[in-house]
């Protein structure tokens, strides 16, 4: 629903968002009122202690402020309990009930105070079991009041005071130097200032230069654009989460079409192309894999790898001149030795280094396929998150191609520092020169595999029997243009439910849009979504029928927002319009639709229990295509899907099925 709007500004939770920790505070206060009123009623004639005529007074006070805060939140939980995400009407008390228990505050903090100097005073000689008792209702009353200035903080909307309004990229400066207009452009430049420092306190541990400037104002515009067109608080978002996933499960427990099944056939030419492919791909996930360093190594090995690594720290390492970058003890190079099972001789150059647009990677010879190897390493730093942020399109220009490509900016820069190293250093050179008749073949996971779908586009003129492998690339990557280019020499592995696949800027308007419209036509309150839905993903069952105002409409009607959908729509960002058939042509959006690189292989997991699987987990894998992936599914597996250990366990349990039955 939209944000509680308190002492004249917006924050960043709703007026259903007090039930259940109203509730915990509830109990806990009951509980605390309870036992101080058992210890007065106990001690009520044992006061003539020193000190006690300012304990009895302590108590009684106490016990009449709890109470009157008991009440308090008593009827803040009922209120908020009230109504729907998007109907607000019956909660329209609430704000004065929160004003009432927030003025209970002065008067507790008072009395935690009178009651920690009672505690300090070394004159107090009452019995053990009192001041023990007054000990513990100082200390309660403390972590209450801390955690609710904590709780403050966390639910501040810096832009809670302006009405924040969009202003259109394209809108005339004629507009921005009226009175309205300049309004207007001055909340967008404080939404994306507010971002921009966000971005700066979460990557305050590294250094900063202009690269890392440009690259903040970047994203933080990317976000200003993404959240200014929506009155979400966060856990509207998770309750629209909850009821994506279980409408997701219901629609996929729904029989299919005959056509809609694919089967893995092995007789059929396509299968066993899709065979040589997987084989090819569990070898080559070894070098992506291993391209993490030590990390994925200790990962993967948790109770042996430092024992191990620790072993090889004092061997040889290789000379200044193969390697760059820090590598402390050896251990990111003993990891990719262990993983790949290479030997030192077969490495021709390693970089540790690793800034903005800037990451690691390293060339090498791969004896048992006779390939020159370069393998890019995906997402494992701060610096390696901005370049992923960094979604921008810029043109990539190739004369095989029709048309210019657009491709993601951040992920094309660290592909041209690879590209640079590669060719200016003689990388490349010196490889074929050690082994000229063995094929190029570029792979990565993830970021790794975006950079190096790119990389192999760049370098597929000058070595036209190029292979790359891009295992897990992010979805938002190619033109369609490019994309339909590198299908002759680039395969994406994809696993399962993997977001990272899925993720690109329409699809990400698309899951808005989605969250947005579920969460508004819901008919139950927020806190048994959230709720149920815990439930849910925790101890699994049978999705929720939650009845929502979309039951009963046609299709025709439901490509129409609900008045509800409307009220959480502050305004239309360009890219959320794009994504409607009525956007006007000439506004294109800003972030156009991109795609997965190359051919895909789709592998899925066979499990007749969706939560609890057993060890034994089979996979099916074939051949898809784009279009699959141009919506983000919300799974428990959605983050787990792209971990570079469960593809590799997936390629190799594919790869092993395969062995078998051609042995059999």
């Amino acid at each position: 629903m939209p944000g509680l709007v308190l002492f004249g500004r917006r924050w960043a939770i709703g007026s259903d968002d007090f039930v259940l920790p109203g509730a915990f505070e509830l109990f806990v206060r009951l509980v605390w009122w309870i036992g101080i009123l058992v210890l007065y009623t106990v001690h009520k004639g044992q006061f003539n202690c020193p000190g006690g005529g300012l304990l009895h007074s302590y108590l009684l006070g106490l016990i009449i402020l709890l109470a009157s805060i008991i009440c308090a939140l008593s009827a803040l939980v009922c209120i908020s309990m009230q109504g729907t995400i998007s109907n607000p009407g019956p909660r329209k008390s609430l704000p004065k009930i929160l004003y009432t228990r927030l003025l209970l505050y002065f008067p507790e903090f008072i009395w935690a105070v009178v009651g920690a100097v009672w505690v300090s005073d070394n004159s107090v000689q009452c019995e053990k079991t009192v001041i023990n008792g007054v000990i513990g209702t100082v200390i309660a009353s403390w972590i209450i009041i801390i955690f609710t200035i904590i709780g403050v903080v966390i639910v501040f909307d810096p832009l809670g005071g302006k009405k924040t309004f969009y202003l259109p990229d394209g809108m005339t400066r004629n507009l921005e130097s009226s009175q309205s207009g300049q309004l207007l452009y001055n909340v967008k430049s404080s939404a994306t200032r507010v971002w921009e420092k966000r971005i700066r306190l979460l990557c305050c541990c590294i250094v900063q230069d202009d690269d890392h400037r440009v690259a903040f104002t970047s994203i933080a515009e990317l976000f200003r654009n993404y959240f200014s067109d929506t009155d979400l608080v966060p856990s509207d978002i998770a309750a629209g989460l909850i009821l994506l996933h279980q409408e997701q499960d219901k629609m996929e427990n729904c029989p299919k079409e005959p056509e809609e099944v694919l089967c893995h056939s092995p007789s059929s030419l396509m299968s066993d192309d899709l065979d040589v492919e997987l084989d090819n791909a569990a070898h080559y996930m070894l070098f992506a894999a291993a391209a993490y360093g030590w990390p994925y190594y200790v990962y993967t090995n948790p109770y042996t790898a430092l024992c191990k690594l620790n072993g090889d720290c004092c061997r040889n390492r290789p000379t200044d001149s193969d390697i760059t970058g820090s590598d402390r003890h050896n251990f990111h190079f003993g990891s990719i030795l262990k993983i790949t099972g290479l030997q030192y001789r077969d490495f021709i150059h390693i970089s540790f280094h690793n800034k903005i647009y800037e990451i690691p990677f390293f060339v090498a010879l791969d004896h048992k396929k006779e390939a020159i190897v370069v393998a890019v390493r995906g997402t494992l730093s701060f610096e390696d998150i901005l370049t992923d942020l960094s979604a921008d399109c810029e043109d990539l220009t190739l004369e095989e191609v029709l048309e210019n490509g657009f491709v993601h900016k951040g992920i094309t820069q660290a592909a041209n520092y690879i590209y640079r190293k590669l060719i200016n250093d003689g990388i490349l050179n010196q490889a074929f020169t050690i082994a000229p008749e063995y094929k190029l073949v570029i792979v990565g996971h993830s970021l790794g595999g975006g950079t190096a779908s790119i990389l192999a586009i760049m370098l597929r003129n000058s070595f036209p029997t190029l292979k790359c492998f891009a295992f897990s690339p992010p979805g938002g990557l190619l033109s369609k243009s490019l994309a339909d280019y590198s299908k002759h020499f680039i395969v994406s592995v994809i696993v399962g439910k993997d977001l990272v696949a899925r993720l690109s800027m329409p699809n990400m308007e698309d899951l808005k849009r989605r969250i947005v419209r579920i969460v508004a036509n819901c008919n139950r309150p927020k806190y048994q979504i959230l709720l149920r839905g815990c439930w849910y993903e925790v101890f699994g069952g049978d999705p929720d029928d939650f009845p929502t105002e979309l039951d009963g409409r046609n299709q025709d009607a439901l490509t129409q927002p609900l008045l509800a959908e409307e009220s959480l729509m502050v305004h239309r960002s360009p890219s959320y319009n794009a994504l409607e058939e009525e956007s006007r042509l000439n506004s294109p959006p800003q972030y156009p639709h991109l795609y997965l690189p190359g051919k895909i292989i789709h592998i899925v997991e066979e499990c007749s229990s969706r939560r609890l699987c057993s060890s034994d987990i089979k996979y099916t894998a074939r051949w898809s295509n784009e279009t699959v992936f141009s919506s983000i599914l919300i799974s428990p597996k959605m983050i787990t899907d792209h971990m570079p250990d469960v593809v590799l366990k997936a390629l190799n349990s594919l790869s092993q099925e395969h062995g078998s039955c051609l042995s059999c």
